[in-house]
């Protein structure tokens, strides 16, 4: 019940044109300066991010003021500070694309944000101690009650892989209780939140991870089955189920193993990509693709974000968020840095070997 009714008030507030506030406006003295981090290059993103500091604006009509409490460092902000991403950032540019913040201020107008209030930071720049922007930009999260640092530090993760997760799963195959599905970079975040949702619905999961030492941590998230991946990918798989019909796989490693996915499928199976881990092209046996009936298609949840109705976006928010406040969808985190250390903190994201997302926590969440 309680679910269902942080269900409700999600999507009632989501949708900013029918939520009202009487007009709470505040006024402080920010002359004080705040640190954010830029870059004016693409490159290696330890070499080109700069730590900046600048005075704290002053609230035009229609903006709020919103401390960043949490902000993750994602694969997608590493690879467009590359200049390696889909979408190229119009230089200087402030990278972060999702995080958690509270509303310190709010200036004459805004009758959608209240001061205090916990909101998703859904414009982007999040590797900041604050941002300043249109109330429009920022999302209200319900009243959740007393929520610990734990849980503002999975909200702030809560806008892209939970998103991704759902979807991939949703959206391609109806997967009814008690089938399969595969997955590679199991240990990633994306797949840690596939393992959960599917699990919440019943679905098996075969996970793919690349090293040993990972099957007690995802059995732990539900996983059902965990395998090393190699040549021989397709008949473990095939063994692991019972020779199951493995009718969605996911994957976002590209390179072998998404051949090897491919000839694990069933008939007419659809094998789904959405990154490039290994930094190798995909290959894959075209005459099984024929004669399997293999179906090959790509997510990219920025296009979604983009041709999504907001009728989806309530739906799809209002399937996780109550989720990641109960504690049944949880990301691992594996470190965390202040604004000042982005350096340290990029170059550990870059790493190999994690089990654990990296983030930006600008001062200790209390």
């Amino acid at each position: 019940m309680r679910n269902f009714s942080i269900y409700k008030n999600f999507i009632f507030i989501f949708t900013l044109s029918s939520f009202v506030l009487a007009d709470q406006s505040t006024s402080h003295d920010h002359a004080s300066t705040t640190k954010y981090v830029s870059y004016s290059q693409i490159g290696n993103p330890a070499d080109v991010l700069e730590l900046k500091t600048e005075m704290s604006q002053k609230l035009k009509s229609g903006e709020v003021r919103v401390k960043v409490l949490a902000a993750p460092i994602n694969p997608s902000d590493l690879l467009q500070i590359a200049g390696l991403y889909g979408v190229k950032a119009e230089l200087p540019a402030r990278p972060g694309s999702e995080g958690v913040g509270r509303v310190t201020e709010i200036s004459a107008g805004v009758k959608t944000l209240k001061e205090g209030q916990l909101v998703l930071l859904a414009s982007g720049n999040t590797w900041a101690e604050e941002l300043v922007g249109p109330a429009a930009g920022f999302l209200p999260l319900p009243d959740l009650g007393p929520i610990g640092a734990d849980v503002i530090e999975q909200l702030a993760m809560s806008a892209v892989n939970p998103l991704t997760a759902l979807l991939m799963l949703t959206s391609f195959e109806d997967i009814k209780e008690g089938q399969w599905i595969a997955q590679s970079a199991a240990n990633s975040a994306v797949g840690g939140y596939v393992i959960q949702l599917a699990k919440q619905r019943g679905i098996k999961t075969v996970n793919i991870v690349r090293r040993e030492g990972l099957a007690d941590d995802l059995m732990s998230k539900g996983a059902d089955v965990v395998l090393i991946d190699g040549p021989d990918l397709a008949e473990q798989i095939a063994e692991a189920t019972g020779n199951a019909s493995i009718m969605l796989a996911l994957d976002p490693v590209g390179g072998d193993t998404y051949g090897r996915l491919a000839d694990s499928l069933g008939y007419g199976g659809t094998l789904v990509t959405y990154g490039v881990l290994s930094g190798k092209p995909a290959t894959l046996n075209t005459g099984k693709v024929i004669f399997n009936d293999t179906r090959l298609r790509g997510f990219w949840l920025y296009k979604w974000y983009q041709t999504a109705t907001m009728q989806e976006k309530q739906e799809a928010f209002g399937q996780v968020i109550p989720l990641i406040v109960n504690g049944t969808l949880k990301a691992n985190i594996d470190s965390r840095y202040t604004v000042d250390q982005i350096e340290q903190a990029v170059t550990r994201a870059w790493e190999g070997g994690r089990n654990g997302k990296v983030l930006i926590v600008p001062s200790p969440l209390e």
